[in-house]
């Protein structure tokens, strides 16, 4: 009987724990529900407007209108063998160009700049000044910056009444020189100083290029001076150089973008063989 007793108890503490309530279910830490708040926080950030940048500046930020690398405008045709001039881009769009000219100053903050605003400048640049000190510097402008190379000539002679010969010889030797170091090739020319005549047009057009490119407004010593007027406008060509005062220049022209409006693109997306 005591054996069939205890084998009735042990029978009834199985059935007893079997029917127990589950346990009550945890709440999620409140580690897991903040880091949750902060990834949505996270997916909804608007981009930033401005930056910090070398030496304390601020560096306006722009985002790109449109995929950069795509035809927005067509070049203009070559009339009579000669090489088409641009001053400024037709657009009714809030564009403006940034050029920078030569390569003779290797600041070390430009590269960070450019990065840093989101802008993708045309750098028209000599064969000497690349010699010196090698292409890497461009390079790393070029591959991180998406920064497009262009020929200056070899030298950066006034060419203005020079002979076919001697242009030719120093804006194609530029143009192979520069496809071969940091290529792909050139496409559009600025001739130093601003100087050029129908000798130079005919010679750059036989060189394979599209376009003569000047410019409409320039940044010196940290300030934009206007050819024309008192500010920035659509279409603008910016000129500036490779200088020891390279990150005022440069902040100088990103502020007067924003404070007139506009945008900094591509100026290859403007000037490109094909139609959109």
């Amino acid at each position: 009987m005591r054996k069939i007793g205890a084998a009735v108890a042990a029978a009834l503490a199985v059935a007893t724990a079997a029917c127990a309530p589950e346990p009550a279910r945890q709440p999620a830490p409140v580690a897991d529900a903040a880091a949750a708040t902060t990834t949505a926080a996270a997916t909804t950030t608007t981009p930033p407007t401005a930056v910090p940048g070398p030496g304390g500046t601020t560096v306006p930020v722009f985002q790109p209108p449109y995929p950069y690398g795509t035809a927005q405008a067509a070049v203009p045709a070559a009339a009579d063998g000669l090489l088409p001039v641009v001053r400024r881009i037709e657009t009714d769009q809030p564009y403006v160009f940034i050029t920078i000219d030569d390569g003779a100053v290797r600041h070390p903050a430009a590269l960070e700049l450019m990065r840093s605003a989101n802008v993708r400048p045309s750098l028209f640049l000599n064969t000497k000044h690349v010699e010196d000190g090698g292409p890497d510097y461009f390079k790393a402008m070029r591959d991180q910056a998406g920064a497009r190379v262009h020929a200056h000539t070899a030298t950066h002679p006034n060419l203005q009444g020079k002979s076919y010969e001697f242009q030719r010889r120093e804006i194609c030797g530029n143009a192979d020189y520069l496809e071969g170091v940091l290529g792909p090739r050139a496409t559009l020319f600025r001739p130093p100083f601003g100087n050029y005549d129908a000798t130079t047009r005919r010679a750059a057009a036989d060189c394979g290029f599209r376009a003569l490119v000047m410019w409409t407004a320039a940044v010196n010593d940290g300030v934009v001076q206007f050819q024309a007027g008192g500010k920035l406008n659509r279409g603008d060509i910016v000129l500036m150089h490779f200088r020891q005062t390279f990150v005022e220049d440069f902040v100088a022209f990103l502020q007067r973008c924003k404070q007139d409006g506009l945008i900094p693109v591509p100026l290859e997306d403007h000037l490109s063989p094909s139609r959109p």
